[in-house]
């Protein structure tokens, strides 16, 4: 079958590597470029050997050759370009966080009704080998019933002041908003789904020119009965600028893996056990891209669906309600 040809919707840091990813995916994929600067997008093209350029988002949707769009701008444009690509016919892989709003995800689930069309929201972490692999072990029941779940993913890395993402209405809300979206989904799509969630936010900084409020810390209960936390910072350091640990406890052992899934350590009922999910596809861009073209092709919901997303949109909107509550309280 033809390769589906995609084109991206700006020409900014995620589109190039999304584009990186894609190189071994040639067979399934080819790629064309939209930017408000044609020069740009053209430079772009070369660079990645793409198809097409465009020097307007509006002209790569009125080409009849583009199968489907990847949405891969700043989040506060992401409703309007996701709707207009829909009413053109188009596919659509639209980056994460995709929407602001719950409100938005029903409109677009609405038009993508309407449309007939495919639309998968970019969360590449759903498929990475790490998270197939902790999803693989819980369901093996390896740990036995499992009590505590501990997510670690604390970093001191600061955007520099003129970064978008320090613009709240640009980028959707704040760092936790922006790039904890990814954490929250694994925690919650490794087999037991959270119940109830709650945000606990502390004392922002305000002497870096990162000016997002760059910490959460968030509990959580299992429907299966377990609880846990996930720790999330962009200000706190970690081992080696990024090495992070987290953990699984059952009643029956402990699975311990390093948060980016570079390892996993079992210490189960079976004897311990040491694990490499896999560094090929380590952060599942490709295996998202193939999930991508598999719906497209085969007319199916991918994984990633709006209404997957949807859940965790309603764990985040959570989140910052009983944050919110917090800082009053105190």
């Amino acid at each position: 079958m033809s390769p589906v040809h995609v084109a991206f919707l700006g020409c900014g840091f995620i589109t190039g590597v999304h584009s990186a990813h894609l190189k071994r995916l040639t067979d399934l994929v080819r790629c064309s470029y939209a930017s408000r600067d044609a020069a740009k997008a053209e430079a772009w093209r070369e660079r990645f050997f793409g198809v097409r350029s465009y020097g307007s988002y509006q002209a790569a949707l009125k080409d009849p050759t583009v199968d489907a769009v990847v949405v891969a701008l700043p989040p506060r444009f992401h409703l309007e370009w996701t709707l207009a690509a829909l009413a053109a016919g188009k596919h659509v892989l639209v980056e994460k966080p995709a929407f602001p709003t719950l409100a938005d995800f029903e409109h677009v689930r609405d038009a993508r009704d309407a449309a007939g069309r495919v639309v998968l929201v970019g969360e590449n972490d759903h498929y990475k080998p790490l998270a197939g692999c902790l999803r693989a072990l819980l369901a093996e029941g390896v740990i036995g019933e499992l009590v505590f779940a501990h997510f670690t993913t604390l970093v001191k890395r600061y955007k520099q002041a003129d970064d978008w993402r320090n613009d709240e209405a640009m980028a959707g809300g704040d760092a936790f908003f922006e790039e904890g979206i990814h954490w929250l989904h694994v925690a919650n799509s490794l087999g037991p789904r959270m119940s109830d969630v709650r945000g606990f936010r502390p004392a922002p900084s305000v002497d870096r020119p990162d000016r997002r409020v760059k910490s959460m810390m968030v509990a959580f209960s299992y429907d299966n009965g377990a609880v846990g936390s996930l720790y999330y910072s962009r200000e706190v350091p970690s081992l080696l600028r990024g090495l992070r640990v987290s953990k699984l406890f059952g009643r029956q052992g402990i699975i311990s893996f390093e948060s980016n899934g570079g390892f996993v350590l079992v210490r189960g009922h079976r004897g311990p056990r040491l694990l490499f999910p896999g560094f090929r596809d380590i952060r599942g861009y490709q295996a998202m891209y193939r999930d991508f073209v598999g719906a497209i092709r085969d007319g199916r919901a991918p994984e990633m669906c709006l209404e997957a997303a949807m859940v965790d949109q309603r764990l985040m909107e959570r989140i910052y309600e009983t944050a919110g509550e917090a800082s009053a309280g105190s």
